[in-house]
């Protein structure tokens, strides 16, 4: 149906009429309501139609049959098209208008909600006061003191770290998003540890592109220590997208932030020792070939050593990666093996104790907490600074390093759970199966001589001693009481 739309819109206080042709579809089938949606929506997509939502504008849309549709309509015998027309404009005419402002009033009481949602949330962010405990935070209290941004400082290794960092006199800022990988209360309590040390945590997520930039615009940073990552190498197989979410895109827009800064800060950041994959030498070594992950995790880490290298080679970003070998101790994340198996032990659960398919104990390089930690500062220690300018452009070369952080003696798992019986008094119910095909490695040995001799790293805690300071952080913060509980199991055997 071919017809005309009076369009009036206010001017300068002026009433400015245009009449609009316009081409809608009619069949008789075609609902009153379907062909004035029809028609309000060819009105609200032409050019000359400015003010939406308007009861003054609304009010004054009228249909006009054009010549060539009247022409058209008198040549046909069928009247009921002009019919349906005139009943049409009957309707238009008697539409409450009362409607239309009324939804009118609903979408902009809703834009506003929004818009003033997002206001609150940007002066949290980036008000006067935000900005002072973001400094606060940062501040050393050393001569000579860096400033660290720490992301995944909530985590297990990133709250073990800013303490450290904070303890000596550094500055440190924290940034995590707190995510439900696992039970966020412990990230919490992690938090309010941190708090009692005037550490601040940002809760933020790290592909926040502005909010890092306004981070980086607040404070000017002498290092990043990345730690935020999806870990875990068996939960890839049910969230594939959160790995390349978090350890690879999150990565890249960390690096972007920091190409960006002025100064541009030195990087260290986590790799991992699952890089090594389907390696089968032994010990590992950094010069060993880490291309062939066994888990979409070792490939998101070994895709992040890649991207490390093309921001350091392209924009001169001093960046360092460690891999960290099977890091264990007090605070630890709940799906490692040491602390589930702590707990299912404690409530007589059994436990499931893997064994290779040539029935070969599987083995891990457990690295205690302590130890990792000071690898870490070792790292930013001696990390150069980075070489790029203003805008990114890079002045000469810049370091790249990346180094094994493990304990250099294997654990077989089953050695894990004798020590961890002797520490709870409690016999486990074990379940030997053989390892499924799900990304895990049959065990893994670090070579740390690089570490040695770069960073001064020297582990110093074996496994019983390390599992002991778990034991008794974990009764502690659970307020489990080893003989009461092996008492109740008693009686109720």
């Amino acid at each position: 149906m071919c017809v005309c739309v009076v369009v009036r819109r206010i001017e300068k206080k002026n009433v400015v009429s245009k009449v609009q042709p316009i081409q809608i579809s009619s069949s008789p089938s075609l609902s009153l309501v379907s062909l004035y949606m029809n028609l309000l929506r060819h009105v609200f997509e032409s050019p000359f139609f400015l003010i939406i939502a308007s009861q003054q504008l609304i009010s004054h849309v009228v249909l006009v049959p054009n010549k060539a549709a009247l022409k058209t309509m008198a040549s046909s015998p069928d009247t009921s098209k002009t019919i349906k027309l005139m009943r049409y404009n009957s309707y238009l005419r008697r539409l409450n208008s009362f409607k239309l402002l009324k939804t009118s009033f609903i979408l902009l009481l809703l834009l506003y909600t929004l818009s003033t949602h997002h206001l609150l949330l940007s002066s949290a962010f980036h008000g006067p006061a935000w900005e002072n405990q973001v400094r606060h935070s940062a501040l050393p209290r050393r001569p000579h003191g860096m400033s660290v941004l720490v992301t995944g400082a909530a985590g297990f290794v990133g709250s073990h770290c800013s303490l450290s960092l904070k303890k000596r006199g550094d500055g440190v800022l924290g940034l995590d998003n707190f995510n439900s990988y696992y039970d966020p209360s412990l990230k919490r309590a992690r938090q309010h540890l941190l708090a009692k040390h005037q550490i601040l945590i940002i809760e933020a997520d790290l592909n926040d592109a502005p909010l890092l930039a306004k981070i980086f615009d607040v404070v000017s940073f002498s290092h990043v220590l990345h730690l935020a990552a999806q870990a875990g190498v068996r939960y890839a197989m049910q969230n594939p997208h959160s790995y390349v979410a978090s350890n690879i895109a999150g990565f890249v827009t960390l690096l972007e932030a920091s190409k960006n800064a002025n100064p541009q800060p030195a990087i260290v950041w986590a790799s991992s020792s699952s890089v090594y994959g389907l390696n089968d030498e032994s010990p590992f070594s950094e010069l060993h070939r880490t291309d062939q992950p066994a888990s979409l995790y070792a490939a998101t880490k070994k895709a992040g050593e890649a991207i490390a290298h093309t921001y350091n080679h392209i924009y001169g970003l001093s960046l360092t990666g460690l891999r960290f070998f099977t890091v264990y101790g007090p605070w630890g994340r709940p799906d490692m093996a040491y602390f589930f198996f702590t707990k299912s032990i404690l409530q007589r659960k059994p436990i499931d104790v893997y064994q290779t398919h040539d029935e070969r104990e599987v083995a891990r390089d457990f690295t205690y907490i302590d130890d990792v930690v000071k690898g870490c500062l070792g790292a930013l220690d001696t990390a150069e600074k980075s070489t790029g300018g203003v805008v990114g452009k890079k002045r000469g070369p810049a370091q790249l390093r990346v180094y094994n952080l493990g304990n250099t003696s294997p654990v077989p798992v089953g050695k894990l759970v004798s020590v961890l019986e002797t520490l709870l008094g409690v016999k486990a119910k074990k379940h030997v199966i053989k390892m499924p095909r799900n990304g895990d490695v049959p065990f893994t040995h670090a070579n740390v001589s690089l570490a040695w001799r770069d960073l001064g790293y020297k582990p110093t805690t074996d496994l019983a001693a390390g599992l002991r300071k778990f034991v008794q952080w974990y009764v502690g913060y659970y307020g489990v009481r080893l003989g009461v509980e092996k008492e109740k199991h008693a009686d109720l055997a």
